[in-house]
């Protein structure tokens, strides 16, 4: 029985929710029942994304990131993410809270995004001198690589206007709203022809899918073999587990 995520599957809809509040982080047992939902879920004709507690998600468990922990993590997310991006079905993310770090990268990956006014979106890895393999791949291909740097590199947090005006998000509505736009937005896609729906998602994506899978495959390169090598990467990650201000060693 999943402890961390529900499903559930009525009329055509595909309704996964992140359950493990406050901030829906995702750890290993999490990615795999996450990744088990998306393959029951991708025989409906819609998938909705939406998550309890006061975040959306504030992104991967942290401690899952030391050199030692860091390769099977991403194994998981990353492999959660691969059948995300390979859903021909549509998929609707509903976002209030915090969307961090691989919540973020969620975000992208998903078709149409309502978010709730007071939602914030960010890719904060570059703070623990690290960065996101799957932003890196996929983030410029949907708010373009001057947006994409620009989040990627500062590792600030940005308001759901924002984040709209980016390209990220595809409506915003106030906080109240958000549960009825978001059933809107499902109940017209569910009246749509399944078929024509998954087709045009397939003929829409082909290029974003080809770019996505070569990127992701470097970046992860990049990732495991180089980023973890070096003394910041480690020192990152310590720092923020012992709540100290990390000292760069730059090298």
């Amino acid at each position: 029985m999943p402890e961390f995520v529900e499903l559930l599957r009525q009329d055509g809809v595909a309704r996964i929710t992140l359950n493990r509040p406050p901030l829906n982080i995702l750890h290993s047992p999490m990615l795999e029942e996450l990744t088990a939902a998306l393959e029951e879920a991708a025989v409906d004709r819609v998938l909705l994304f939406a998550a309890q507690g006061r975040a959306f998600c504030a992104g991967v468990d942290v401690g899952e990131h030391t050199p030692e922990r860091a390769g099977p993590m991403l194994a998981r997310f990353h492999g959660m993410c691969r059948r995300l991006i390979a859903l021909d079905i549509p998929t609707v993310a509903a976002v209030h809270g915090a969307a961090l770090g691989g919540g973020c990268e969620v975000v992208a990956l998903c078709d149409i995004v309502v978010a709730a006014r007071s939602a914030t979106f960010g890719q904060p890895e570059i703070k623990l001198a690290a960065f996101p393999p799957v932003a890196a791949a996929a983030l410029a291909q949907v708010v373009g690589l001057r947006r994409a740097m620009a989040l990627m590199l500062t590792g600030e947090t940005v308001t759901a206007e924002a984040a709209q005006a980016a390209g990220l998000v595809t409506t915003v509505v106030d906080d109240e709203a958000l549960a009825g736009e978001v059933e809107r937005v499902v109940a017209h896609l569910a009246a749509l022809s399944g078929p024509a729906l998954r087709l045009a998602k397939r003929a829409a994506l082909g290029e974003f899918r080809r770019v996505f899978a070569e990127g992701l495959q470097q970046a992860e390169r990049l990732y495991l073999d180089d980023l973890l090598a070096t003394d910041d990467a480690r020192e990152g990650i310590a720092a923020f587990l012992e709540r100290r201000a990390p000292a760069w060693r730059h090298r």
